[in-house]
């Protein structure tokens, strides 16, 4: 078998998420290449290597510096075409859901987004996806055909990989590749938001029971303390309280970071598909019948205003 991940990089270097995406593939004994794509991608390909990538395609063009659907979709194309994966694999983060829908039309294979388990079965990759809001999941094949099966990955599912051989390959495709559909004019970096919501390991979301848009200050400490993101509930975001980019949920962002914890949210079904597979949920909330405490790891019933201050002095202690 032969396995294609396509790396995303940020500042030039490799994501969280692509080394979750290396090591979801580390362990099936398969031929394992890795598409480098950057403005310069010898540094981020070196990587690649070093996180056991096996042979990595660097390819580095202008046109690569910026995410432009057209010219990844035609560059990952060629190199599809020149390696003849069986599987192709990437983050869902980012631009990896669109890349890989893209890539799956042109290529005529069928597609699995947001998997949380990935085996292979003979020569047959089988991915498991949430579906019903996560009441099921449910085991995606390939049909068969010549074409790649492609699947993205649900950040923070998969272990990522730590070290590996590899070796890069400087790679080139056709100029015609890096025919652009847009022109960046100006870039800029929002602030505020040092931890990625989608790749934090710990995330404090909070709802209507903090009470006011003025005690967000709270948990964003809170969060702070456990270098980790903020999170919110619809309610909140509907209420003007905070930007839509932090709400969790089902019309929202899906998130599985290893500590999630809930600041007086209910645990509305709406909710809970978007943080339910979190890997420990603490959840504060004054009213001890919220549904909340069903999904809940641990439970704090109490008033939010004294038990989070209190929570993050201690982590600043380092408890």
């Amino acid at each position: 078998m032969k396995i294609l991940v396509i790396a995303q990089q940020k500042d030039g270097k490799a994501t969280s998420a692509t080394l979750e995406a290396l090591g979801s593939v580390s362990g099936f004994g398969a031929e394992l290449a890795t598409a480098a794509l950057a403005e310069d991608a010898q540094a981020f390909a070196g990587e690649l290597a070093g996180a056991g990538g096996g042979k990595v395609f660097a390819v580095s063009n202008a046109g690569l510096k910026n995410f432009d659907l057209k010219i990844y979709s035609a560059v990952c194309k060629e190199l599809i075409d020149k390696f003849s994966p069986d599987l192709v694999v990437a983050p869902s983060a980012g631009s990896g859901n669109s890349l890989l829908a893209s890539l799956a039309a042109k290529c005529g294979g069928g597609m699995v987004s947001d998997i949380i388990s990935l085996r292979i079965d003979g020569e047959a990759p089988i991915a498991t996806k949430p579906q019903y809001g996560g009441k099921a999941l449910s085991e995606i094949s390939s049909n068969g055909s010549d074409a790649p099966f492609f699947v993205t990955l649900r950040p923070k599912a998969f272990e990522p990989a730590t070290a590996g051989s590899g070796e890069v390959v400087t790679e080139s495709v056709s100029d015609e590749c890096f025919t652009p559909s847009l022109t960046v004019t100006e870039s800029s970096k929002s602030g505020g938001e040092t931890v990625k919501l989608e790749e934090a390991d710990a995330v404090v979301s909070f709802g209507r029971g903090l009470q006011a848009q003025e005690n967000i200050p709270l948990v964003q400490d809170l969060a702070d303390s456990l270098g980790g993101a903020l999170g919110a509930s619809r309610a909140v975001v509907d209420a003007g309280w905070i930007e839509y980019k932090h709400q969790i949920g089902q019309t929202g962002k899906t998130v599985t970071p290893r500590l999630y914890v809930t600041v007086g949210i209910s645990g509305a079904i709406q909710h809970l598909v978007g943080m339910q597979s979190s890997k420990t949920i603490v959840a504060i909330n004054k009213d001890k019948d919220a549904p909340i405490f069903n999904v809940a790891s641990y439970g704090i019933v109490g008033d939010a205003m004294e038990i989070v201050p209190a929570l993050s002095a201690r982590f600043k202690q380092g408890g």
